[in-house]
């Protein structure tokens, strides 16, 4: 893990849980795995401190514990999950994305699981219930059944599930520290779980009630303490649930695709992509190259509605759209001509059975994301270069200036740009010219001006006299002060201003190449 992810994991561990916690979790990612008892040495740190900060990382599954060095018999070590850290960049877009499929009760639901890391169905009802309720004009107030209701819906589709239950219950007083528990283990992949998203019944009737605003802290531990108490009337005690991060970041998968096909095709293509995607979304492995493929027996004996046949594309398209049968076969032929192959044909039966190409389209996601980045920062004719070397793989100076039709000297020095800013590679075959290596006059310019400061800052540390000083200054003649000035404003202009405006597109370029790595991974 990079230096920075590491300050970046301790920033977010500061701003959500304290100096304590982001202490203790910054140590532990820089140590690995540690024991209780290690932990609270290292970092100096009360006992009580420290086990109350593991408590908070491994209530919201950015820590993991299990068996240590010595096995089952020894002490319990902990160790941090940073990718789950991480996700808390992404805590406002799960809720935004919640609140655009399920309403103001979907995102309630979710923003409250996110703050507490995990909750009992009953307890998420009633405080969402609440808050509702608190929000509406007097008078009216949330009912229970509808907030279970969002939750069921939210469980049905994956964004939420059970939390694994222990391996085994090892029991163990709040006065050990180290004590070997053999029977303490930490809990497997919820997915693994047979009963992952299997709904408890809940005797839970009811409405939301209203808390008076001179009286919110109080209301706020009353609620707290009862929720404890009413787990249990209601049926669901011990049964916890938290966000699948998982099944957030395939929809934001699947949102790339369809807004790709929109702007490459139409709206009604990508109408009917966001269809076979939403058939086939909680059937097809998180990491599979393709939408889940069924035959139709396969789909009427095991109940499971899924992506494939053409009649049931065309049963599934929304009403509005009102595509006729041969319309819909036109569009779906026209996917999957179309060179992008986003939608491919297994098979004739039943219409034709056809599959969204996920990994292709990760990499088409790829590749056009970093098309942009190229010519968003060095121009169209640099991007002309990249599209070129991706499409021929490998390419001679003379074969890029011909195919490019771009003049030798420009040629070379974008080549070089690229080159010196890791975006393509440079494989000798041959003894190159004399001069392929030179420096732009840019570069040059920033190495003299990079000199010219050091050796200012020489001088100045031995106290030089003010004409030696304007002297090394002069060096730099006034038309490339001018240019280096308009080379530091442009920097300012195109990337210090806009850090905070670029956030979410970072994020979003992240995620797209990140999905397309562990796709190429898992397709090996």
């Amino acid at each position: 893990m990079t230096a920075q992810e590491v300050r970046l994991c301790g920033l977010l561990l500061q701003e959500h849980f304290g100096d304590v916690v982001e202490k203790v979790g910054t140590h532990l990612i820089r140590s690995g795995v540690l024991t209780l008892r290690a932990l609270a040495y290292e970092t100096k740190l009360a006992l009580d401190l420290v086990k109350k900060s593991l408590c908070v990382l491994v209530q919201h599954g950015m820590c993991t514990f299990g068996a240590g060095r010595r096995g089952p018999a020894g002490p319990v070590e902990y160790r941090i999950n940073c990718e789950h850290i991480l996700h808390m960049l992404r805590y406002p877009r799960y809720i935004y994305t919640a609140k655009s499929l399920y309403g103001d009760t979907g995102e309630l639901i979710v923003e409250e699981i996110l703050q507490r890391g995990q909750m009992t169905m009953s307890s998420t009802v009633k405080t969402v219930a609440d808050r509702l309720t608190h929000n509406m004009p007097e008078g009216q107030s949330m009912d229970y059944s509808e907030v279970v209701s969002a939750f069921s819906r939210l469980v049905e589709t994956h964004f939420l599930q059970r939390c694994p239950p222990m391996a085994s219950a090892g029991s163990s007083s709040s006065e050990a520290v180290d004590t070997p528990i053999p029977a303490l283990s930490q809990p497997a992949e919820p997915e693994s779980h047979p009963e992952c998203y299997k709904l408890p019944y809940i005797n839970l009737t009811g409405q939301g009630k209203r808390r008076r605003s001179s009286e919110d802290g109080e209301d706020d531990q009353r609620a707290a303490k009862k929720a404890k108490t009413d787990n249990s009337e209601c049926g669901d005690e011990g049964i916890y649930w938290q966000v699948n991060f998982q099944r957030f970041h395939l929809h934001f998968r699947d949102q790339a695709i369809i807004s790709a096909v929109s702007c490459k095709l139409d709206q009604t293509s990508s109408e009917i992509v966001r269809t076979m995607l939403r058939m086939s979304e909680v059937t097809t492995p998180a990491h599979a190259a393709f939408t889940q493929a069924l035959s139709a027996n396969e789909c009427k004996q095991s109940g499971i509605k899924a992506l494939i046949v053409f009649h049931q594309i065309f049963r599934a398209l929304p009403p509005s759209y009102n595509i006729a049968r041969p319309i819909l076969d036109q569009y779906l032929t026209l996917l999957v001509d179309d060179p992008m192959e986003f939608v491919g044909k297994t098979g004739d039966s039943g219409g034709g059975m056809y599959v969204v190409n996920l990994h292709r389209a990760l990499a088409n996601l790829a590749r056009a994301t970093l098309e942009s980045v190229v010519q968003e920062r060095f121009g169209s004719r640099s991007a002309r270069i990249f599209r070129l070397l991706l499409r021929k793989r490998h390419l001679e100076q003379k074969q890029v200036e011909d195919f490019a039709m771009v003049p030798a000297k420009e040629a070379k020095d974008m080549l070089y740009t690229l080159l010196s800013e890791n975006l393509v590679q440079l494989q000798l075959t041959s003894c190159p010219p004399p001069d392929y290596f030179c420096n732009t006059a840019t570069r040059r310019l920033l190495e003299k001006s990079q000199r010219i400061e050091a050796i200012l800052a020489s001088l100045q540390a031995t106290g030089a006299e003010t004409a030696q000083l304007t002297e090394v200054e002069e060096m730099i003649t006034a038309p490339e002060r001018q240019q280096l000035e308009s080379l530091r404003h442009h920097i300012n202009k195109y990337y210090t201003n806009r850090l905070d405006s670029s956030e979410n597109q970072v994020d979003e370029t992240i995620f797209l190449l990140e999905s397309y790595i562990n796709s190429t991974q898992a397709s090996r």
